[in-house]
């Protein structure tokens, strides 16, 4: 059998008393390492998404969206949230598109909690490199502009956070710290 986020993972994604922690962010921002390395320090559950998306599609983000266009993508994003919410104590890292949906936002908020990584988008492409190239919605003549645009399009939905994290001259491990502080406190 193949294991889903539900097998796993450890006993933390059984407890929907604890509510979740939800990373958000601009694509490159680090919601996936943040939210893998904090999940591990706190003893909690990790679920990136994009990833749990892939596997259940047998295909790679890019050629989801490529295929079967973007609209597409967001109803698996909603089936996902929507699960999600019989769940609990696990951090999350939905997509950086997952925030302009308030429909599905409010699947899981509140009880959870929501951090926003805060990045300029000139950061977050650096910090992606060569990886931006994954990203549909940066697949563009210039995913600078793209990146600018769409931070200007989610800035003040990330900004409506519960926490902000300002990760633009912070460590990884900083970053983490601070996740891990937030996630103990959710117990």
């Amino acid at each position: 059998m193949t294991p889903t986020f539900r097998t796993s993972q450890g006993g933390s994604a059984a407890d929907p008393s604890v509510p979740h922690l939800i990373l958000v962010g601009l694509p490159g921002s680090g919601k996936s390492v943040v939210g893998m390395r904090a999940a591990e320090i706190a003893e909690r559950t990790f679920l990136d998404f994009d990833a749990e998306i892939e596997r259940r599609e047998g295909r790679p983000i890019a050629q989801i969206f490529g295929e079967s266009g973007e609209h597409h993508f967001r109803a698996k994003e909603r089936i996902l949230t929507e699960e999600l919410r019989e769940m609990g104590g696990m951090i999350l890292a939905p997509g950086g598109g997952w925030i302009v949906n308030p429909d599905v936002v409010s699947l899981l908020r509140p009880p959870s909690i929501m951090v926003y990584l805060k990045v300029r988008p000139e950061t977050a492409l650096k910090r992606m490199g060569k990886r931006q190239e994954l990203r549909p919605l940066l697949m563009r003549a210039d995913p600078a502009q793209e990146m600018r645009r769409l931070f200007e399009a989610r800035r003040l939905l990330y900004e409506g956070a519960d926490h902000v994290i300002d990760s633009e001259h912070l460590t990884l491990q900083e970053v983490t710290e601070k996740v891990v502080a937030l996630a103990k406190e959710l117990r």
